[in-house]
């Protein structure tokens, strides 16, 4: 069955609304974490960042596999699943 349904647009909400936290972000391919500090239209910026080959529990902040990323590291937003803070 068909709804109709309103989306509003909150300011703040989404990726901007987490800059200063450290997200994870599932990709096509790959999972990337670290410390958003950076938002634009096509792209965001992590430091301290690490690719995530093995999650282990997601229950935990800590991950089985994760690999240091030296420097800035930047993912497209197009390749962006989903996202967020793990508690």
């Amino acid at each position: 069955m068909k709804r109709i349904v309103n989306v509003t647009e909150v300011d703040g909400e989404g990726l901007v609304g987490l800059l200063g936290q450290r997200i994870t972000v599932w990709c096509m391919n790959y999972i990337y974490t670290g410390e958003l500090v950076g938002v634009n239209d096509t792209d965001i910026r992590l430091d301290d960042a690490a690719v995530v080959y093995e999650t282990g529990s997601l229950n935990t902040k800590d991950w089985q596999d994760a690999q240091a990323l030296s420097g800035t590291w930047y993912v497209r937003i197009a390749a962006i699943e989903s996202y967020g803070v793990l508690k």
